[in-house]
Formats: C-alpha cells, sequence, structure tokens
C-alpha cells in the first residue's frame, strides 16, 4: 500500500489523489449516476457555454466543513464518492410530499472507483439504517450533537451535506473524495433531456404512491414515470426501503447504458441541453464546482459501462426491536469497507446473509 497521508484530497483525471487546496474555497433520487452524464460536457469548452455551465453549480465546501477528523488518505490511485439524492419537498419538489422545513438523504451510495478506472463498485445504504451519528458541524458551523439508533438519513437532515459525509466516513473508515446530489427536480429533467431511459419489467408496477403503473414489457421511461420507479416500493419485493433499492439499481444500469449510448457528441446544442440540465442538477463538492474540475472528473469515469459496475446493499438485518429499521450487519459490513479501503472487489460472501441480497425486487427491471 502506498504511502498515507492525513491531508485533504482532489482527484486528477489520472486517477490519483490530489493534495488539499491551500485556500479554503466555495462553501433521487438515484440520480446519483448523473454523474455519469457529466461526461456528455467534456468537449464544450466554449466561451458562452463555459460561463453558462458555470453559473449552474454551486459547490459546497466539505473539507473546511469537516477539518482534520478523517480518516486517513490513502494513494492508490482509487477514488470514492458519495452520491446522495436529497428529498427535499420544498420549491419545485413539493408535489412530492409536504415541506416540512428540511430534507433528508432519500438515496445514499458509495461509489468506489478501483484504480485505472475499469471497475467500479457501489454500495447503497438504506436510509432507515440505525446507526451512531457523530457529532457535526452543520453548513452554518454550528455543533450537531451525535445520537445513538439514529436513522442514517436524519445526518443530512440535522447537518446537511458535511454531517452526511462525516457519517459515513466513519461507518466506514474510508475518505470520500467527492461529494455529489441530486434533487428529485434535477432528475426528472436530465432524464427527459437524455430522451428518457428503456427498461424491461418482468411483472406490473402498480404503486399509488409513486403514481406509477407499468405492465409487463418494454418502456421507454420519461422523467417523471422515472422518478415514479426509484422511489416505487410497496408494491415490489416485500413493499421495503430494501425493495426500492434493489429497483433503483436495476434502473441505474439502464441509465448508465442510456447515457453512453445517446450520441450527443455530433449535435452541440443537444450536447449543451443535456450539460445545462446536468449541472443543475447537482450540488458537488468544491472541488468539483467548475466545468474544468468537472469534466477532467468526468472523463476518469467514460469507460465505465453499467457491465463495469457492481452493485451492493451494505449488509443489513432488521432491528429486531423495530422491523420497521435495519442495523448494520457488523462483521460482513466490515468486509465490504475493508475491501473497498484495500482497493479490492466485494466477496460475495459479504451478502450472502444480508437482508438487503434477499427478495425477488432486482428482478422486476432490467436493462438491455
Amino acid at each position: 500500500m502506498a504511502d498515507q497521508s492525513s491531508s485533504g484530497s482532489r482527484i486528477r483525471s489520472r486517477g490519483k489523489r490530489r493534495k488539499a487546496p491551500t485556500k479554503s474555497r466555495r462553501a433521487m433520487t438515484v440520480a446519483g449516476w448523473s454523474l455519469a452524464g457529466l461526461v456528455l460536457i467534456g468537449g464544450s469548452g466554449l466561451g458562452y457555454a463555459y460561463f453558462k455551465l458555470n453559473g449552474n453549480l454551486q459547490g459546497v465546501d466539505i473539507n473546511a466543513a469537516l477539518g482534520d477528523d478523517r480518516p486517513q488518505n490513502v494513494d492508490n490511485g482509487s477514488m470514492d464518492i458519495l452520491v446522495l439524492g436529497s428529498d427535499s419537498r420544498s420549491g419545485a419538489n413539493g408535489e412530492y410530499g409536504v415541506d416540512e422545513g428540511a430534507a433528508r438523504s432519500d438515496t445514499a451510495m458509495v461509489v468506489h472507483v478501483y484504480e485505472g478506472h475499469k471497475k467500479a463498485s457501489v454500495v447503497s445504504i438504506p436510509r432507515d439504517t440505525l446507526i451512531d451519528r457523530p457529532q457535526c458541524a452543520d453548513g452554518e458551523g454550528k455543533t450537531v450533537s451525535g445520537e445513538k439508533r439514529a436513522m442514517f438519513n436524519t445526518a443530512y437532515e440535522v447537518g446537511g451535506p458535511a454531517c452526511a459525509v462525516k457519517t459515513v466516513e466513519k461507518m466506514s473508515g474510508i475518505r470520500m473524495d467527492h461529494y455529489i446530489e441530486v434533487d428529485f427536480t434535477g432528475f426528472k429533467k436530465l432524464i427527459d433531456e437524455l430522451g428518457g431511459v428503456e427498461i424491461t419489467t418482468t411483472k406490473p408496477i402498480n404503486d399509488s404512491k409513486s403514481h406509477l403503473d407499468l405492465p409487463p414489457g418494454t418502456h421507454t421511461l420519461d422523467g417523471e414515470q422515472s422518478l415514479g420507479l426509484v422511489r416505487t416500493r410497496k408494491s415490489v419485493g416485500d413493499g421495503s426501503d430494501l425493495g426500492r433499492i434493489q429497483l433503483q439499481q436495476a434502473f441505474m444500469k439502464a441509465f448508465i447504458n442510456q447515457v453512453k449510448d445517446v450520441g450527443v457528441f455530433t449535435n452541440p446544442k443537444k450536447l449543451l441541453d443535456i450539460a445545462d440540465t446536468a449541472t443543475k442538477a447537482i450540488k458537488p463538492d468544491s472541488e468539483l464546482d467548475t466545468v474544468n474540475e468537472l469534466m477532467s472528473f468526468a472523463r476518469g469515469l467514460s469507460g465505465l459501462g453499467a457491465q463495469d459496475v457492481h452493485m451492493i446493499t451494505m449488509p443489513v438485518e432488521y432491528d429486531p426491536a423495530d422491523p420497521n429499521r435495519v442495523v448494520p450487519l457488523k462483521a460482513a459490513s466490515q468486509q465490504v469497507w475493508t475491501a473497498l479501503a484495500q482497493d479490492k472487489p466485494i466477496p460475495a460472501s459479504a451478502v450472502k446473509d444480508s437482508a438487503g441480497d434477499k427478495g425477488d425486487a432486482g428482478t422486476v427491471v432490467r436493462s438491455r
């Protein structure tokens, strides 16, 4: 293993971890993999497009918020990204529920890109997982007390992106190199700009909560339908969030295929429209909040296809005290995090006893 350091990190396109900047910089659901859509902005460096896209980006300075209380950097050429889908009901997202004044991380994924950037593993963290949330600082610098047996998604609710990152780092022992957040509205618009996502359903899906009604067969889902699919839980599997995660992972593979199949490089207007939508849809960390930084980052992921991405759910079991919640399987979860920390594949044995690996929700949706 290469030398370790406690300094901050930045990522170059060749996949090496970078040192922290010398100065402080500007502080889906399932749309998480919409960062793959950012690959499509490569080559749109013309003046007008540059300033238009740059103006869309609003970064959050995770390094400044967390300081030195973080796992060590390991310079092994890999990269770890926390991708969150925010379930804020404010503004344009209000149609999906009542605005209760705070957002939660409706979807959370740790994306580990292996050295060489030819393979990746994605670990979904169930939002209802009971964890020991660490003390952290919110976006305004105020201290938020830690809490035992708190639901995972409350970390974002009480402390924003920095608290979510710190919680994941405490759980995994892995330093997150980047953070990317996507909201409901941005997700829908990105799917529509891509021309929809083609999936095949093996069973009917009829979910009144997500407003989705699909018979078995092949469908090209628009943004609204795609959002409905990744929010569906009651009509698939066991009706839990674990079944919904399986649906989300199946949809993400279809989404990645769609992104790679869209021939936008021969259509400058299409390219700009997609890049404009993608940069409005996300809130990245402050090391990815310029077009140049995103282009460098995206080029490093451009070789990944759906077949190169291994997706699992963090090993969990239903909480004996509350069947509506799950708790991590400690030994199995540690197997997962250790494998990623060492830049190794996740062993199949880590998920064989996990509640998240059971059920048939993942077989309901297939991609090409």
